[in-house]
Order: C-alpha cells, then structure tokens, then sequence
C-alpha cells in the first residue's frame, strides 16, 4: 500500500472508535508549532499538576485509551499525536522534523501552547526515546519521566524483531501490520478497535522518523530526574535484561521493574494493573 492508496476516511473511523474510549469530559486542542499544527487531547483537572503522554512510533495518542482515565484523576493529561506521525497533528512541508533537536524544538513549541512550564513526561517505545532526549534537553521543565519498554534508549533492536518488521516497513499493508504485531505478542489476544487503527494506519503518509544514536552515557549519568523503567517482560524487540541492567548503570534514580505477560507492543493499553499502579505511585511520589 502507497501513501496514494491511503484510506483516510477509513483511518479517520478508526481513530475515533479508540478515542471513544477515553474518559468521560476529554477534550481536543489545536496547537500550532513552527512544525506544523499538534492535536492533543486533554482530560483532568485544571488545577491539577501537568502529565505529557507520548505515544510510541505510528501508534497514535489514541493508544493510552486504558492509562486516560486512572492518571486523568490527580493530572492534568495531555496526549498529542506526533508530529509527522499517524494521528490528526499536521506538518508544515517547509519545516520537516528532520533531527533530535526539531523534536526538542517541537516539544518546547508544543508546552509553550499548551502554557505548560513543568511536566511530568511519560512515552513509550519511540515516544520514550523522544521524551528521554527532550528531558536531556531540557531537565528543568520536566519534574520525572517514565519510560515503558523505551527502544533505542540503552540497548539495540533484536536482529529477528527487525528482519519481521522490516515487509511492513516496505510495503506497509494491514494484512503485514497485523501479521507482524501478532508475532510480537506472541498470539495474545488484541484489542480489536486498537489493531482495526494499527491496520488502517497502514501507508499513512507519514514523514521518515527521527532516529539517531543512543544517549551518550556521560549524559544519561548527569540526568539527575526521577526516573520510571517499566519493562515488557515478553518483548521481542530488545532484551529486556541488557536494558535494566544499562539503564541502571548510568540513570543515578532510576525505578526499574519488569512486567509479565505483556509484549512491547501491548504497551501501554493491554498491560496487566501493576502498570497503572506503578505509573499512579511513581507520578504521585515526586514526579510531579
């Protein structure tokens, strides 16, 4: 499937079934950003202390359909959809994300909109790997970071988990999308309406995701944030031993744990409760 067979009707169908899953009372903003125009949805209090939900690479913030409402309930969620990502943020074609730093400079746009000076920041997969860098970038206005199974982060793909991907990567269709996120959980069963997006995202026109080296550990030891590791105990895309093992020799305050039964890209809205436990105790305990 090409960028020119893309169904975005049957995407946009797609897209609001997860949503419809959110919380009573959430809302959608618009912010436009030097990179284009960021949807974001919003659900808590408005006094209550910001919480910034990135969502992993060509999953949509509709994927924290499950994690919404349970943090909505001390934080004030905002949820955007990567820019240049599926979703309903927009790009500005005279000014690609084309580097770490466009991300960093997208995330600050994106806080100055939403009138946000501190947060709370959370992501999974590339969303962490994003959400990492910026709190590299910017410690002061991030008050603790939560990573669930973060890739790229503090070891590399697994050789098999690339060689599966790499048909869907190619020639994206939602036969391939599905066949390649059924191998990754090990035939659990799927949320319906959140794989019925993951197929209709499929040849999204969607523009080449940022990617670059690891952190460099000098920077990672200097990082003096608390910080949440949250592991998916059956993820195939990297070794999940190797990542706690390295995260816990550079992150001086880093809380680690391993969550069973769950692969990767289950994460975060088919994770077992300790997830939602764990994500309510740490942002409760001081990432605030």
């Amino acid at each position: 499937m090409s960028a020119d067979d893309f169904d975005r009707d049957r995407f946009l169908r797609a897209y609001e079934k997860v949503i419809a899953r959110w919380p009573p009372g959430r809302r959608a903003l618009e912010v436009d950003t030097p990179f284009g125009t960021t949807y974001v949805h919003v659900v808590g209090p408005r006094d209550a202390p910001p919480l910034v939900l990135l969502p992993g690479g060509r999953a949509t913030a509709a994927s924290w359909f499950a994690q919404a409402g349970e943090l909505g309930k001390t934080h004030r969620v905002y949820a955007p959809d990567l820019i240049g990502d599926p979703g309903r943020s927009t790009v500005r074609a005279e000014r690609p994300v084309r580097a770490v730093a466009d991300l960093t400079a997208w995330l600050d746009a994106l806080f100055a909109g939403l009138g946000v000076a501190r947060t709370a920041l959370a992501g999974h997969s590339y969303g962490a790997w994003t959400a990492l860098h910026y709190a590299l970038h910017a410690p002061a206005r991030v008050s603790g970071l939560a990573l669930l199974d973060p890739t790229q982060c503090f070891a590399g793909f697994r050789p098999a988990y690339l060689l599966r991907a790499l048909p869907m990567l190619l020639r994206p269709a939602p036969r391939r999308v599905r066949a390649f996120l059924e191998w990754e959980t090990g035939g659990a069963r799927l949320d319906p309406d959140w794989l019925g997006l993951q197929e209709a995202a499929a040849g999204f026109p969607a523009a080449r995701p940022v990617t670059g080296p690891r952190p460099a550990p000098e920077a990672l030891r200097a990082l003096d944030l608390p910080v949440l590791l949250l592991l998916a105990g059956n993820s195939r895309t990297h070794d999940v031993e190797r990542v706690a093992a390295r995260a816990g020799a550079v992150l001086p305050r880093v809380e680690t744990a391993v969550l069973p039964g769950v692969s990767h890209h289950a994460l975060p809205h088919a994770a077992p409760p300790e997830l939602t436990h764990r994500l309510v105790g740490f942002l409760g305990g001081g990432a605030r």
